[in-house]
């Protein structure tokens, strides 16, 4: 399993080394400023966003708050696999070809310098009923990933908006092959990546009931369970949750990580990996544990024995804090890696239970 695990790690050959930056202008239109003028930015960038952080954890509904978009549109686009591999699969690009399908659009509230990230995108699977889940899949994924799980919910009845998550697929700049920006060695820039994907989901659980959707969840897996926790914990409209793969802290997954080891080769000859939590804490489910427990909801939680990204020891430390608030959770074990929960038969596996958990999730 771990040599199969390393193969499937080292399919994706463009990987690029980036060195640190602290990244500390994307602070500039953030919430809880303290102690500099608009435009003005730190002498000391590490110590700006560490305390940035302290100030998030302590007043996190307010850092995730955001204006409801009024540009919420569904249109019928052409269905793109958006590859972030060197040499496209011709042969799924033939299999969509001359595909369309409906995509819920709007502006993002966060801004960025990039035009094609702030234009949210979310194929729009519907099902009749009131239920409706926002899925988000794992960093770097192509857009079409997911969608054979959406179809399957909605055979159960449970509409889906399947996101793309900042700088993924259609919201990706043209100069990247990969949704580099969204975890990089630029501090900053993680961090509103982060706050952009979380107000993003908000932003489509307004648009579901603006359509009359009433029992509204979420399922992340991967970089979109991160997100998936974090909306979960300030949105009390979600009542069912599935974290598909769940780690601690979001630099525990990128110091210790198979996948991301071009992250922290950019990142160790500056910085060490306690630094770096404290970097990124605020973008952490362990930070938010207390706000997550505020309202009753069901979770699942799934994560693999053999997993070399995000370390086992970090999803079972998970699992201890949903003992420990008393949650209502239940907890899967796949007997996979973390790469190889998208291979068969393990795809399947991960799957029945997904679907099996939102089948019963909302009923209460």
């Amino acid at each position: 399993m771990t040599d199969w695990e390393t193969r499937l790690t080292s399919v994706d050959n463009n990987r690029i080394v980036r060195p640190l930056e602290w990244g500390a202008e994307w602070a500039l239109h953030w919430p809880l400023r303290n102690g500099l003028a608009p435009g003005q930015l730190p002498t000391d960038g590490e110590k700006y966003l560490r305390e940035y952080n302290q100030r998030i954890i302590a007043n996190s509904d307010e850092f995730f708050s955001y204006a409801v978009p009024a540009d919420f549109r569904l249109e019928q686009r052409r269905v793109e696999v958006f590859s972030t591999r060197d040499i496209p699969d011709q042969a799924l690009e033939r299999k969509i070809a001359g595909t369309h399908a409906q995509f819920l659009r709007f502006t993002s509230p966060v801004h960025t310098p990039y035009a094609e990230n702030n234009l949210v995108n979310a194929r729009w699977f519907p099902a009749r009923g009131r239920k409706a889940v926002v899925l988000l899949p794992h960093w770097n994924s192509d857009a079409i990933a997911y969608t054979g799980l959406c179809r399957v919910l909605n055979l159960l009845g449970i509409a889906v908006l399947r996101l793309s998550m900042p700088y993924h697929d259609a919201r990706r700049p043209p100069e990247l092959r990969r949704a580099d920006y969204a975890v990089s060695a630029n501090i900053g820039r993680t961090l509103d990546a982060s706050r952009q994907g979380v107000i993003d989901v908000r932003c489509c659980l307004d648009w579901l009931e603006m359509q009359g959707y009433s029992r509204l969840g979420i399922l992340g897996t991967s970089l979109g369970s991160c997100y998936a926790f974090l909306a979960a914990a300030h949105d009390k409209r979600i009542r069912a949750a599935a974290f598909n793969h769940a780690s601690t802290f979001v630099s525990d997954v990128v110091w210790h990580g198979q996948s991301t080891r071009h992250i922290r080769q950019g990142l160790e000859s500056e910085i060490d990996a306690d630094r770096l939590r404290d970097l990124w804490r605020a973008i952490s489910p362990m930070s938010y544990f207390t706000q997550f427990a505020r309202w009753p909801k069901k979770s699942l939680v799934i994560y693999a024995k053999y997993d070399m990204t995000f370390l086992p020891e970090f999803s079972r430390q998970t699992i201890a804090e949903f003992a420990l608030h008393h949650l209502d959770y239940k907890v899967v074990e796949l007997p996979c890696g973390h790469y190889t929960t998208g291979e068969t038969p393990y795809k399947y596996i991960d799957g029945w239970h997904l679907a099996s958990f939102f089948r019963t999730a909302f009923d209460y």
